[in-house]
């Protein structure tokens, strides 16, 4: 009787040990994780980790950089299997608790770290930003666009360069313009100073605006949202415009209000997720889009594919490279900008992108 009341004991703690769900821990970076953005984009992958792998999600959100350690400390103190650390910000929290806890599994995304239990999620950020480069550099009017970086690191100058480098294939004669919104971490988060550069862009002869600022780009789309378009009477010396390229698709009522006379549109260019739709200003994406594209940086699909190695105990360590060739980088082409880039333009795109993947077109990472 007590070998097979033992037995019976095993066996329910066999299955108690089956039924015990992958906890992941993320920390994330300055902005939040719902920043509509790079943050948010972490948070989106694992949440689809939560409904495929039915894994368990804690989330620790600093008020302020040096409270990082704490949280993912927290997490490594209880055990969590998986501790991700969203941003550069966090390689110093994550490296420190991974090597105190060889045992546990860590991921961190942006920064590469020295301790081997961690698995450094990179990205090829240039080469995304160089197709939408391209974009901007076909649809501009003015032959001006503009990028507006959040912190002034080298990260975001691989956004800079890529999109530079893609402008000026796509268009010889334009200038890109290209300002930071600060040098330390609450750049990330200012969005009322990335409205500021927005507006002085536009000053400039900017049609065209791409922000890898995180948070703070809420304020270039602000901004864009309530400026709609640029008028020929606002245009500095030397700037005119240069083709009427979208005068044929749909205007909503408050920009044909706003923008009689000779004008053309403004539009940004979002960053991380898709943020293609908050460009869609009257609630109806059959209208003039101000969202001209996104650089997809797929920071869910890492997140995720990392949170499923640890799940299926195929975790490694080191460094994770996601480009152009493993669909970690794009543009966003759907229902909200699909009226703005022509056939021509999106069959073009492709033969850019063949290009880079195949080392034909050699993409700088800095500027």
């Amino acid at each position: 009787m007590k070998k097979v009341l033992a037995l019976g004991l095993l066996a329910l703690g066999a299955v108690a040990s089956a039924q015990t769900p992958v906890r992941v821990g993320i920390a994330f970076d300055s902005g939040g994780k719902f920043d509509r953005s790079f943050n948010q984009s972490a948070w989106e992958g694992s949440q689809r980790a939560v409904k495929d792998l039915k894994v368990q999600v804690n989330d620790f959100q600093p008020t302020d950089p040096s409270q990082t350690i704490q949280g993912v400390r927290s997490f490594a103190q209880n055990g969590f299997d998986l501790t991700v650390g969203v941003g550069f910000a966090n390689e110093s929290s994550i490296t420190a608790v991974a090597k105190e806890n060889p045992n546990l599994a860590f991921g961190l995304v942006d920064s590469e770290s020295s301790a081997t239990n961690v698995a450094s999620l990179l990205f090829q950020e240039e080469q995304g930003s160089y197709l939408v480069g391209y974009l901007a550099g076909l649809n501009t009017s003015t032959n001006v666009v503009g990028f507006i970086g959040g912190m002034d690191i080298p990260l975001i100058h691989k956004f800079e360069a890529g999109f530079a480098a893609g402008a000026k294939a796509a268009n010889k004669n334009i200038r890109v313009i290209a300002q930071y919104v600060g040098t330390t971490p609450e750049a990330w988060n200012n969005p009322a100073r990335a409205k500021e550069i927005a507006s002085s862009m536009k000053s400039r002869g900017a049609d065209v605006i791409f922000h890898a600022s995180g948070a703070s780009g809420n304020g270039l789309i602000d901004y864009v949202k309530q400026t709609q378009c640029i008028k020929a009477t606002d245009l500095p010396k030397g700037v005119t415009f240069r083709n009427n390229t979208f005068a044929n698709v749909r205007k909503s009522a408050s920009y044909t209000k706003a923008c009689a006379g000779n004008t053309r549109p403004l539009f940004f260019i979002g960053v991380d997720s898709n943020q293609n739709r908050l460009g869609d200003y009257d609630n109806n994406p059959a209208t003039l889009n101000h969202g001209l594209t996104s650089m997809l940086k797929r920071v869910d699909n890492a997140v995720y594919a990392l949170i499923r190695d640890v799940s299926q105990n195929k975790f490694k360590g080191g460094v994770r490279r996601f480009g152009l060739a493993q669909n970690g980088v794009g543009f966003a082409l759907d229902q909200y900008n699909r009226a703005l880039i022509s056939n021509a333009q999106e069959k073009r795109l492709e033969e850019v992108r063949q290009a880079i993947i195949a080392g034909r077109i050699k993409v700088p990472t800095d500027r």
